[in-house]
C-alpha cells in the first residue's frame, strides 16, 4: 500500500509512477483505490492500462474485502493499493473505512508517503507519531516527496532509527502537474500529455527509489483463507438462474461506475451490454433493466439533448417498468432540463419535472446511509443502504423516498426515489456492500423479462 500522511502529500502521483515502473519490469500488475473515489482509478486505467478496483471498509465488511482482494492475486505479479486521504483518516475521528483498516484487513505492507518540503529533523516526530499511532504495525516503509538528495541522507537515516525502511525520494518535479476540476481530478481521457508526464516522473523513480527493498517488501504481505464465492451470491444463483440483460451506459457523459458492480452483476446472472447516450440510437435489445451511473452530462448537456431517440426510448423504457438504477450524473439526466457549465439549459429524459441545476460548491460530499421510507425496487421499508455523495450540480426535484444520514456528522435530509421498479438519486452504490439490494434489482429484471415473454 501506498498510503500518506495526508491529502496532497503526492500519493497519487506517486503511486501512478510507481505502477508504471512495475509495468516496465514486465510484471503483471494490479491496483486497487482505497474508498469510493472514481477518478484515480481511471487514471490507473487508462492512462497506465492498469486493472484498478475499490477497497472501501465503510461498504464492505472484513468478508468481503478478503474476497476481492483474494479474486484476483491469481491474476497478477503484484498489486498495489493507492491509500485515501491520511494513513488513519476514516468516518469522523474513527479509522472505519481508512487505509489503516484495509491494510490490517488485507495484511498489506505499507510505503507512507511524506511530504518532506521545509522539514528536517522534524521529520522524525512525523514518523514516530504515526508509527506509534498504528496497532497492527504496517508500517514498513517510506517515500519522502519534494525534497533534495542531500536533504534524503538524513531523513533517511532517522527513517532507519526507527525501524522504517527508507524506500527513496522524489524531488520537486515543475514539470509534472495535475489539472483540477469540481469533481477533484479531471478524468484521465482528457489528459492528452498525461502518460508523457508519468513517463518523464517513472524515470525520476527508476533512479532515487531502492526497487530491490520496494518488491522485498511487497513479497511480505499476508495471505488468508481463499473463498471461491461469497455464499449469499452462490444462493442467489441455485435459487434464481435465470439469466437477464442490464444495459448500462458508458460514455464520456456517464464514466463513472464500479467495475466490481458489473462484475458482480455478472456473478448474479446478468449479461452485461454497454451503451452510449450521446451516441447509441436504442438500447440494446433483449435489455430487461438500466443502470445509468454518473459522470459528467452536464458537460455533454447540448449532445445528450441532441440524441432525441435515445432519450424517447429510455423514457418509455422506465415508464414501462424497465427496472432502472439511476445515480448522481444518471439521475440528472432523468430530469426535465439540464443546465451545462455555460449555464445553458438543455431537454434530457423528462421523467421528472424538476431542472438539474449548476452548483458553485460542493453541494454533497462523503458517506452516507440511506434508510428506505418505503418498498421498492431496492430495499423494503426500513432497510437500510450504504452509499456515498459526490456533486456540485443539484435539483429542483432530489426526491425522499429515503432518510439519509451522514455518520461523520449526524447530519441528515431526504433524498432519491424509489418505486418497484426505479431507484434514482444523488447517491452511488458500491453493489459488493450492498449485495441485497444488487439481488433485488437482479429479481426485479427477471420479472420484467417474463412480463416481456408473456407480451404483458
Amino acid at each position: 500500500m501506498i498510503a500518506a500522511t495526508g491529502s496532497g502529500s503526492g500519493k497519487t502521483m506517486i503511486t501512478c509512477g510507481i505502477l508504471n515502473c512495475l509495468k516496465r519490469r514486465g510484471l503483471k500488475v494490479g491496483a486497487w483505490k482505497c474508498g469510493p473515489d472514481y477518478i484515480d482509478p481511471m487514471f490507473h486505467s487508462r492512462i497506465l492500462g492498469v486493472s484498478t478496483r475499490n477497497l472501501d471498509s465503510f461498504f464492505c465488511d472484513k468478508d468481503t474485502i478478503q474476497y476481492l482482494v483474494e479474486k484476483r492475486e491469481m491474476q497478477e505479479d503484484i498489486s498495489v493499493i493507492e491509500g485515501v486521504m491520511g494513513y488513519f483518516d476514516g468516518i469522523g475521528f474513527t479509522e472505519t473505512g481508512s487505509s489503516a483498516e484495509i491494510a490490517e484487513w488485507t495484511k498489506t505492507p505499507v510505503i507512507l508517503v511524506v511530504n518532506g518540503a521545509g522539514m528536517s529533523r522534524s521529520i522524525g516526530a512525523v514518523l514516530k507519531g504515526f508509527q506509534e499511532m498504528e496497532k497492527t504495525k504496517q508500517i514498513m516503509g517510506v517515500i519522502f516527496n519534494r525534497i533534495s538528495k542531500n536533504v534524503y541522507k538524513g531523513m533517511a537515516e532517522m527513517a532507519r532509527n526507527l525501524g522504517i525502511i527508507p524506500i527513496g525520494y522524489v524531488p520537486k518535479l515543475k514539470e509534472i502537474q495535475l489539472p483540477s476540476r469540481h469533481l477533484g481530478l479531471v478524468t484521465a481521457q482528457e489528459i492528452t500529455s498525461f502518460q508523457s508526464q508519468f513517463d518523464l516522473l517513472s524515470d525520476q523513480l527508476e533512479q532515487t527509489l531502492d526497487w530491490e527493498q520496494l518488491l522485498k517488501l511487497a513479497a511480505e504481505a499476508g495471505t488468508f483463507d481463499r473463498k471461491e464465492e461469497l455464499n449469499d451470491i452462490t444462493v442467489f444463483r441455485k435459487e434464481n438462474p435465470e439469466a437477464v440483460t442490464v444495459a448500462v451506459a458508458r460514455d464520456e457523459a456517464f464514466c463513472f461506475f464500479y467495475p466490481e458492480n458489473i462484475e458482480l452483476l455478472e456473478q448474479l446472472g446478468c449479461n452485461v451490454c454497454f451503451f452510449s447516450p450521446l451516441q447509441s440510437q436504442e438500447l440494446p435489445k433483449h435489455a430487461d433493466a438500466l443502470y445509468l451511473g454518473g459522470g459528467y452530462p452536464e458537460l455533454h448537456a447540448k449532445q445528450l439533448a441532441e440524441n432525441k431517440k435515445i432519450r424517447n426510448d429510455i423514457l418509455n423504457a422506465i415508464q414501462n417498468g424497465m427496472p432502472c438504477i439511476a445515480e448522481c450524473g444518471g439521475f440528472l439526466y432523468l430530469h426535465r432540463e439540464l443546465e451545462d457549465e455555460q449555464y445553458q439549459f438543455y431537454p434530457m429524459v423528462p421523467l421528472y419535472e424538476g431542472k438539474g441545476l449548476s452548483g458553485d460548491r460542493l453541494g454533497r460530499f462523503g458517506y452516507i446511509t440511506m434508510r428506505a421510507e418505503k418498498d421498492g425496487l431496492l430495499a423494503k421499508k426500513g432497510d437500510c443502504l450504504y452509499a456515498h455523495e459526490f456533486h456540485y450540480w443539484n435539483s429542483e426535484a432530489p426526491g425522499s423516498d429515503f432518510y439519509v444520514r451522514k455518520p461523520g456528522n449526524g447530519r441528515e435530509w431526504m433524498s432519491s426515489y424509489h418505486t418497484d421498479t426505479l431507484y434514482a438519486g444523488f447517491p452511488h452504490l458500491y453493489l459488493y456492500g450492498n449485495r441485497k439490494a444488487a439481488m433485488s434489482f437482479v429479481k426485479a429484471a427477471q420479472k420484467f423479462q417474463k412480463r416481456k415473454v408473456n407480451g404483458k
